[in-house]
């Protein structure tokens, strides 16, 4: 049996509804969301690139991977160009290949939210990034082989880390 929807409230980006006694948050205007996963490959090693920023939910800076919404100024944006729109926008880097990894979710009791990840790869580095002039954020190049120090002094700044840098610690966060 299918329960209705109500919808308690609905504004630019997000809405909040109900479906028996399930309540949960959904984005409007089917605007879905990108998460890169960039890699700039030199001959020290493979780097991925990293964005700080505050989020005001949190109260907190926040690590994560670069990411931005797709279809929010476009109705019906491809999600590849809207990826490679936010890596140059947030990092200043531009990729040469982008490799559509799959849809993920990653609050699925609270949120109907689903993003594309995507893989960004030979990058070039053609501006300051930082994002928009409200966004505030700071690029980290990080070598792979670092990532786990790295995260660990971000939360000893308190840094808040986003669940997806778990892709980038694997085993470690195991102790394996």
């Amino acid at each position: 049996m299918t329960e209705s929807r109500e919808t308690h409230w609905s504004g630019k980006y997000l809405a909040i509804h109900q479906e028996g006694r399930w309540e949960y948050v959904s984005r409007v205007r089917g605007i879905g969301a990108a998460v890169l996963l960039a890699i700039d490959s030199d001959p020290a090693g493979d780097h991925i690139i990293l964005v700080e920023q505050y989020r005001v939910p949190l109260k907190a800076n926040c690590l994560e991977l670069p990411a931005g919404l797709v279809g929010d100024e476009t109705a019906g944006e491809a999600v590849e160009t809207a990826a490679s729109r936010e890596l140059e926008e947030e990092t200043g880097y531009r990729a040469g290949r982008i490799e559509n990894l799959g849809r993920f979710c990653s609050s699925p009791g609270m949120t109907s939210e689903t993003f594309t990840m995507l893989r960004a790869s030979a990058l070039e580095k053609v501006g300051e990034g930082g994002g928009t002039a409200d966004e505030n954020i700071t690029v980290h190049r990080v070598a792979l082989n670092d990532i786990a120090s790295f995260v660990e002094a971000k939360r000893a700044e308190d840094c808040v880390i986003d669940v997806r840098i778990l892709l980038l610690l694997g085993a470690g966060m195991l102790g394996a």
